[in-house]
Order: structure tokens, then sequence, then C-alpha cells
């Protein structure tokens, strides 16, 4: 995993979107037009029952957890804390795309530069995920700001991605550098509305990330299986429920989810 758009920006000497390095023409040429990814927003369909004002509320204010604090991209302060409330972690910071993985139309070496052929996580059968299709989430790798794996956060844990009026559901898929956080795959972005673009897309702000500790979608790649576990989650917090559920019930409400018998 690499934050592309980062790379631009520090090459470019600043902290903007990564269009802004790019020539005038190049830029205009590729990026998609404010028209068109309103429409597109406009247009997608809604992600579960929990209205996205409903769960930003639901979190209430930070109890950090990390042993300071990211930055967003290389250069920028670091502003960012984790925090823990009620059975989630969460933070709220950029969205850079991630399109590592799978090679596809969309997420190659031609369309993102530093395009890497796998994810940190993998599939059921072994393969890496596929950023154009899989809604996933990248938490930074381990260090001493903070350690995914002390919080009951592993491949496939269920998330909730907020930004604006959009909630999405998706899993955690791959990691990132240690001391940058605020990534998620193209899949993601676009279905939160952002443009995906993995050189030039990304939001810059406002994209609040929520990890349900200790559930995981089973298997990772189905988005179908993270919905509806996140959906249901998202209302038991809501209503003031504790999130935190072991990885057996976790089982069980894929299960259900899926209408498969729990065994």
């Amino acid at each position: 995993m690499y934050i592309s758009r980062t790379a631009l920006a520090a090459a470019a000497g600043s902290v903007l979107l990564a269009a802004a390095a790019l020539p005038a023409a190049a830029a205009t040429a590729t990026a998609s037009p404010p028209r068109a990814l309103a429409a597109h927003r406009a247009a997608l369909p809604a992600e579960g029952t929990v209205p996205a004002d409903d769960l930003l509320d639901a979190l209430g204010t930070c109890r950090q957890i990390s042993n300071g604090k990211y930055r967003t991209d290389n250069g920028a302060p670091a502003d960012v804390p984790v925090c823990e409330q009620n059975g989630v972690v969460h933070w709220t910071a950029d969205l850079d795309i991630d399109c590592d993985g799978v090679r596809t139309r969309k997420c190659n070496s031609t369309t993102d530069r530093w395009f890497q052929p796998h994810t940190s996580f993998q599939q059921s059968n072994g393969r890496h995920l596929n950023a154009a299709k899989l809604p996933f989430v990248v938490v930074p790798g381990p260090s001493d700001i903070w350690d995914y794996r002390d919080s009951g956060i592993s491949g496939g844990t269920v998330a909730a991605l907020v930004y604006r009026d959009r909630v999405v559901y998706a899993v955690v898929g791959d990691t990132g550098p240690t001391g940058i956080i605020g990534e998620a795959s193209y899949a993601a972005a676009d279905a939160l509305g952002i443009d995906p673009h993995p050189t030039y897309g990304g939001a810059s702000s406002g994209v609040t990330y929520i990890l349900f500790k200790n559930v995981r979608a089973a298997p990772i790649e189905s988005h179908e299986a993270a919905v509806a576990i996140g959906d249901r989650l998202a209302r038991r917090y809501v209503r003031g429920a504790d999130a935190a559920l072991g990885d057996e019930l976790a089982r069980r409400m894929v299960d259900d989810a899926l209408g498969e018998p729990s065994s």
C-alpha cells in the first residue's frame, strides 16, 4: 500500500491534492467534472438504515487510545487521534485512495503509479483483495503510536465510513504507513461519492472511520455480509448498546445475514 496522492503533493512541495501538482491540461482532461461527481453522488443508493448524523452523534467526544496522533499526509501536522467509545474504534481524517491488490481496469500500474499487486489481508481463496470492487479501510501499520491488533481489529473487521450524509459499510483490508492515517479503497470512495481516482481523487477532510471491535465479516470479500452486520451493529450502537461482540456471535450474525445455518 502506498498513498499516491500524498506522494504527489509532497513532490509538489505542498499539502494540496495531487491534481494541483499536475499540469493544468492534464488535470482538466482526467479529473471528473464537479457536475458529474454531484450527479453520481445523488444517484448512489443508500446503504443500511442508520442516518449518518445519528451515527456520528453516538460517537460523542474522543476518548483517545493512541499514544500520540497521526498525520494525514507527509508533512501535515500530526493532529488525528485514534479514539474508542463503547466497543468501536474511530477517527476522522482525509481519504486517500488505496488501489492495491488484484489488477483491474481501474486499479493497475497505469492508473496508479504506486500500484502494488498485494494487500495485507487476502480473500478466502488466497487472492489479494479487489480495491475497485470491495469497499475496505486501510489501518496504519503497528507502531508505538497505536497497534490495531491490540484493539480487537484484524483483516475483515467490519467498519462504517461516514462522509457528509452518506454511510458506507466496509471491512479492514489493508495496512499503510505507520505514521499516516486516512485511507480507503477505490470502491469505498466511489460508494461515498468521492472521486476514486488513485492519483487525483480522494477527500481532503471530513471522513469518519468507525471500526467495530472483534467483529469480522466472513468471507472478507463479502460486501453483503459487511453491510448486514455493520447496519445491525450501527443500530445497536446508536441505541446505546455495547457494540463489543465476540467472534462467535459475529459469525452467527454473518450466517443469519446471508441466510446460512449456523453450525
